[in-house]
């Protein structure tokens, strides 16, 4: 009898390891290593560099930064910088008469020193705690930081869209890319925000119409969407948590079911704003839709773009967990950024770059795009048409 008490002890605890394992169930990382071959220099024609959640680098000096300036360094004519959100935290920026506010600004200036350093064109678009996580505060906290970064960064450096307003707001790269700022925490900040008295457009269906007039006028340039929040994610906003955490199942539980959860991928309002971007990207598929919010290194291969990258690896050390989930190509928690090299000829590559303690970078995963081929660009890209 001892013994059959025992052994349904032992099932029962079996059978809660497995359903803690089904939860965070996938693999935590793919596509390590896998690469392709390397491109000629003067073959180039633009490389966008892609950096998320970079808002609270080490004051000693913060490796990924370091990173980001020697990749653009090599070549700051024929680069462009996206910064994904989440640019200052915890509040984004208050007030800069306080010390919070003071040091939201050697914040920002630290993220900006790269480009200005080496002349390299870029833009940061607004994340979750920019907006003061959703504060009544927030609104301000965003304009104001987007004031400082178009000011300080004297047409070199922009934060897009303006206002706290949604977009897009387009950017053309020469004849290579059009690149497309939206602001998706506009869609989910539950305090006061700009509606269509300020912003043009100021209302969901503009939104979702103008996205479309965008993208099917960009011609034969690539079209990148970047934002702050993915529309799918393999990490912990995509409720993809490791096992220790399903010990303490509250909190985690609660994100998956949707409760609590207006920032995560489960989360209602979240799924509204998904929904209606599938809507806007189903005639004119972008190529690549890319965001951060997570922090970690993740590439998919699936709709609503052709492809959907999160970049969140902005901070050295600063990264959270990872599953493969369906049409992940590469998963890793890892420091880092990502690059997109276009190419004379048309072709489109995408690096993973993870970067160690010291500042070094390397390529952890590459592709060549599958894209619809283009009329050759024969040189590099003009410079670059204005932000707005």
């Amino acid at each position: 009898m001892t013994r059959i008490d025992w052994t349904r002890r032992a099932a029962a605890v079996a059978a809660c390891a497995a359903l803690l394992a089904s939860a965070a169930c996938g693999r935590p990382h793919l596509g390590l290593g896998r690469t392709v071959g390397p491109i000629p220099a003067d073959s180039v024609a633009l490389n966008l560099v892609l950096i998320g959640d970079a808002g609270l680098p080490n004051p000693e000096g913060e490796p990924v930064l370091r990173a980001l300036q020697n990749e653009i360094a090599a070549a700051p004519e024929k680069s462009f910088v996206v910064f994904l959100g989440d640019n200052l935290y915890p509040v984004g920026l208050p007030d800069t008469l306080t010390a919070a506010g003071q040091e939201g600004l050697r914040i920002l200036r630290a993220q900006m020193q790269p480009l200005r350093d080496t002349g390299t064109r870029g833009v940061f678009v607004p994340g979750n705690h920019d907006w003061a996580q959703g504060a009544p505060d927030g609104w301000a906290n965003v304009v104001r930081q987007e004031r400082f970064i178009n000011t300080e960064g004297a047409g070199l450096i922009g934060m897009e869209p303006r206002n706290g307003c949604p977009g897009p707001v387009v950017i053309d790269l020469g004849a290579v890319l059009r690149v497309i700022a939206i602001d998706t925490h506009w869609w989910l900040h539950p305090s006061t925000k700009p509606g269509p008295d300020r912003c043009s457009p100021g209302t969901e269906q503009g939104i979702i119409d103008s996205l479309r007039v965008v993208l099917a006028t960009a011609g034969d340039r690539r079209t990148v969407v970047v934002a702050h929040h993915p529309i799918v994610s393999g990490g912990q906003h995509g409720g993809y948590f490791d096992w220790p955490t399903y010990l303490f199942p509250f909190h985690p539980w609660a994100r998956i079911a949707g409760l609590f959860a207006r920032q995560d991928v489960t989360g209602r309002e979240y799924r509204h704003m998904a929904t209606e971007l599938h809507r806007a990207f189903v005639v004119d598929t972008p190529t690549v839709f890319a965001a951060g919010h997570e922090h970690n290194l993740q590439v998919f291969r699936r709709d609503p773009a052709r492809y959907l990258i999160v970049s969140g690896g902005g901070i050295y050390g600063h990264t959270t967990t990872t599953r493969a989930i369906t049409g992940i190509r590469y998963i890793r928690q890892a420091s880092g950024y990502q690059r997109i090299t276009f190419m004379d000829d048309g072709r489109a590559r995408l690096s993973v770059m993870i970067v160690d303690a010291e500042g070094n970078a390397r390529e952890d995963y590459s592709i060549w795009l599958d894209v619809p081929p283009i009329a050759p660009a024969g040189a590099a890209p003009a410079e670059p048409a204005g932000m707005r």
